[in-house]
């Protein structure tokens, strides 16, 4: 394994400084790339003074639970479980472009009254400097509750906390990218446990056939599945469509596309670009 870089190493210290500057910390710990890192550097720098704190809803599958468990068993990182209630809010029911917002509201709600209670100083998560280029509304949900955001204070980038997980031996190195499950239905449609469930199934069944970075997007009766482009060619294999159509109709979609143009960040997005691009002459 080749060593890090002098400037990533000057990241980190800087991620450490800011660390230690937090006082005795929780960190929103998903077990998804970011925040895996981030609970992995509080605990080394804080020690008990650190708390990873995952949230049980569903929108998020159990596979991110089950790796924030591996994680924190793993590495001995001090954690618990808490309960959020999103799904109890109509404005993120409503799943306009803003549902993000109402979400990560409600997780620094809980937070902020778990750190409230156990006597801690601060709630932090672990948004990067790559995240600042998406439309992240949770970014303002956060501003709101004072939440710490040290990966984006150090400008460490998802490719360099990759590499940094990677030094460390987290499992989470070279994990997909992922995202809460109504992040799979476009604005408009209404967020709901059943549609939830689909989706997380219907994923489930793409891993399980091999693709290894998927997204099933839920578009009532058709479900449009991306996977990354190298995977293209093995998806259109007219043998594999047939087997990937067999996996996810009896979800209780009607109809399968692939999308042609492969996985990509926040594809659901594009419809607000479409929105506020000027109209065409």
């Amino acid at each position: 394994m080749s060593p890090i870089s002098s400037e990533l190493q000057q990241k980190r210290d800087r991620l450490e400084a800011e660390l230690r500057s937090a006082g005795r910390l929780l960190v929103a710990f998903s077990g998804g790339v970011d925040s895996s890192y981030l609970a992995f550097e509080a605990k080394r720098v804080l020690g008990p003074q650190a708390l990873a704190v995952t949230a049980e809803s569903p929108s998020y599958p159990r596979s991110h639970r089950e790796m924030a468990l591996r994680i924190a068993r793993d590495f001995a990182i001090p954690h618990r479980f808490v309960s959020t209630s999103e799904m109890q809010s109509s404005d993120y029911r409503a799943n306009r472009p803003d549902r993000c917002y109402h979400c990560k509201t409600e997780l620094f709600s809980v937070l902020g009254a778990l750190r409230d209670e156990l006597g801690f100083d601060a709630v932090a998560y672990g948004v990067n400097l790559d995240d600042t280029g998406d439309y992240r509304p949770g970014h303002r949900a956060a501003e709101e509750h004072r939440v710490l955001s040290p990966l984006l204070s150090a400008r460490l980038t998802k490719q360099e906390i990759r590499a940094l997980s990677r030094e460390v031996g987290l499992p989470t190195a070279e994990l997909p990218a992922s995202a809460c499950l109504s992040s799979r239905l476009p604005y408009g449609t209404e967020v709901t446990p059943e549609r939830l469930a689909q989706v997380e199934a219907g994923e489930e069944r793409l891993r399980a056939l091999g693709f290894r970075q998927v997204r099933l997007r839920h578009h009532g009766e058709l479900a449009r599945i991306e996977v990354d482009p190298s995977e293209l060619p093995r998806a259109l294999d007219p043998a594999m469509a047939a087997r990937v159509a067999a996996a996810i109709k009896p979800l209780g979609f009607r109809f399968v596309s692939l999308d042609l143009e492969g996985y990509r960040m926040g594809s659901l997005n594009e419809v607000l670009e479409i929105r506020s691009a000027p109209s065409a002459r």
